[in-house]
């Protein structure tokens, strides 16, 4: 029904047939038995060694027989989004024509929920092939506000993940993105400015400026993504969907004094839980 070489754009075709344009999927083109492999293994060599680059894990890759070169490492390193810890290019490219904030979290003290919300993209593997998934998590709680999955890299999933948190929780105080395309769009930016949220972005490859959301990637890619093999993007929303729920609402934390997220967050907010 929809038809992606028409004149409407996809977005306008989907308001015509009133479905949310993240619902809408096509079928990307598919890598080589190769390159999945090497998304796998890269994807688990940078959550275990976030300050290898390109070099290193080209280097990591051909001690354990997979030879490839430089660019191909870089090309598959810019599907996953790695923001790798060390000053240099940063590969969450940005629009030139879009605005950049200044950074507003160094040295700030983050102590009660809606303070602080921030938000990433993170790499999903399938069993043939991958997806994308977008967070808004709440700093001072850990709680995961909204989420979204996608199988393409593009803005209306993560402005769908914005809206809803906004809608549901209020607005916070600061909120936190990198400089990438996605978050610099002046359709992810309009709902904040609207409610006189002051947006906040991480400096040029500086992957710590959004430690908080980077630390939950690493729950969720330790304690779900790698125990599990999703076989679609069905399985895999439905999977995670769990996980984010217990994480969320069962799993004590460190940062909540050995509370869940939620349960700490709402404590101190009124606020509609969601079922």
């Amino acid at each position: 029904m929809i038809e992606p070489e028409e004149n409407l754009t996809i977005q306008e075709q989907c308001g015509l047939l009133a479905l949310s344009r993240s619902g809408y999927y096509y079928l990307p083109e598919q890598e080589t038995e190769l390159n999945l492999r090497l998304l796998r293994r890269i994807d688990e060599i940078h959550v275990a060694e976030p300050t290898w680059g390109s070099r290193m894990l080209r280097d990591k890759l051909a001690l354990e027989g997979d030879v490839v070169n430089r660019k191909r490492i870089k090309r598959l390193m810019a599907i996953l989004r790695i923001k790798v810890i060390y000053p240099g290019k940063n590969l969450s490219k940005r629009n030139q024509e879009h605005k950049v904030y200044p950074y507003l979290l160094r040295g700030l003290a983050i102590t009660r929920p809606n303070q602080v919300w921030s938000t990433d993209i993170t790499y999903i593997r399938l069993r043939r092939g991958w997806v994308y998934l977008v967070a808004i998590l709440d700093w001072a709680t850990r709680a995961v506000l909204s989420w979204r999955l996608s199988n393409t890299c593009d803005r209306f999933f993560c402005i769908e993940a914005l809206e809803e948190a906004l809608r549901i929780y209020g607005s916070p105080e600061i909120f936190n993105t990198d400089q990438g395309a996605t978050f610099t769009s002046p359709d992810f930016t309009k709902p904040l400015l609207e409610r006189d949220v002051k947006i906040s972005m991480d400096g040029k490859g500086r992957a710590l400026d959004n430690i908080i959301t980077e630390r939950f990637w690493r729950t969720v890619k330790y304690d779900e993504v790698y125990l599990k093999d999703y076989g679609t993007m069905l399985e895999a929303k439905d999977s995670l969907g769990k996980f984010i729920q217990k994480y969320n609402t069962q799993r004590p934390h460190s940062a909540c004094a050995g509370q869940p997220p939620l349960t700490t967050y709402t404590s101190s907010l009124e606020v509609k839980v969601p079922a």
